[in-house]
């Protein structure tokens, strides 16, 4: 079916979810093979569970500070390119004749914010299904005027998810404490956002071994502003603390990290093994002369055009996104 737009049904479609008691995941992607893997996994688990039109968010950042995938998208290092080609690529990926045409697929824009989007805001916001309007980098009065303002603004045409708190980057040097229900409940009243992310320990790019998800502190701002929390930063949160995110009142989570760190190892990996048909017999045995590859490298193949394209490397990380991505919908679609 076409991208699922429509602010009325975006939110029929996180109603149902509440009533199967489902956490509706939503995968950010700064390329096509990403977007495919995505959808290919949602379509396969789909046809498991006998829901042929499981429910799926795609996103994309746009001039986020921490990570631009509007420019990853394409070189042409122009934002609006990029997130016009990945629009392009979802209408046709979810319209007529596309083995993912029964799916229920929503756009996202994520941590849009308005010190470095200012010209995307200006944009007809209708042709996204949600969107997250992030100004949590600013005092919370500021924070909750300005998100308070866009809502005024769009509200009515698009979902609109505020950041209470700023989740910040784990591989910096800042930390913040966690969203208080008192803030939480101010923010979410003050703003009239839809959705509202909050900081619960999760932080973005974190590794697991300094990472916690606090679910008592999600609990107790559910409690106050009901089932509207989401989730950001779960790449590296062991599965067991995230298995129950809807009992703790998550309606949607954020995933990127994960899709693009989990599969790079086995790129690598196969390529390493496969390095004389890959680089040929010369490049290969200079890799073997500086210790770059083991024993176990094929070092005596010609060189094979199937292992120079780009199709070679996007079927490897294809398939591998494609298990990652079904290990989470077997946490939040049971």
């Amino acid at each position: 079916m076409p991208l699922i737009t429509e602010k009325n049904a975006v939110l029929e479609v996180y109603a149902e979810a509440a009533e199967r008691k489902w956490v509706i995941p939503t995968f950010c992607s700064e390329n096509l093979t990403t977007t495919e893997a995505v959808l290919s996994a949602v379509s396969d688990y789909g046809k498991k569970l006998g829901i042929e039109n499981l429910p799926v968010t795609l996103a994309i950042t746009n001039l986020y500070d921490h990570r631009s995938q509007t420019l990853n998208y394409t070189r042409t290092e122009t934002w609006y390119i990029g997130l016009k080609l990945f629009l392009a690529d979802l209408k046709v990926l979810c319209g007529c004749g596309s083995p993912f045409s029964k799916l229920r697929v929503m756009v996202h824009l994520d941590h849009i914010k308005p010190e470095f989007d200012s010209e995307l805001l200006e944009w007809d916001m209708s042709q996204f299904s949600s969107i997250m309007f992030d100004a949590s980098s600013k005092p919370l009065g500021e924070n909750i005027k300005m998100t308070g303002e866009f809502v005024e603004k769009e509200g009515s045409k698009i979902v609109v998810e505020g950041a209470c708190d700023e989740i910040v980057d784990a591989g910096g040097k800042e930390s913040n404490a966690l969203t208080s229900p008192e803030d939480a409940e101010r923010y979410f009243e003050k703003t009239g956002v839809d959705f509202m992310v909050a900081n619960l320990g999760t932080e973005h790019r974190a590794s697991a071994a300094n990472l916690k998800y606090h679910g008592e502190t999600a609990s107790k701002i559910s409690r106050v502003i009901g089932s509207k929390l989401v989730l950001h930063g779960c790449s590296s949160v062991s599965k067991d603390q995230i298995l129950n995110l809807f009992n703790d009142g998550i309606c949607k989570v954020n995933i990127w990290t994960a899709l693009e760190r989990d599969s790079s190892p086995a790129l690598l990996s196969d390529m390493a093994r496969n390095a004389a048909k890959v680089a040929g017999l010369q490049t290969a045995g200079k890799l073997k002369g500086q210790k770059i590859l083991g024993e176990a490298a094929d070092l005596s193949s010609k060189a094979s055009l199937d292992y120079f394209t780009t199709v070679y490397r996007d079927n490897i990380i294809f398939g591998e996104m494609k298990k990652i991505t079904e290990r989470f919908l077997e946490l939040w679609y049971r």
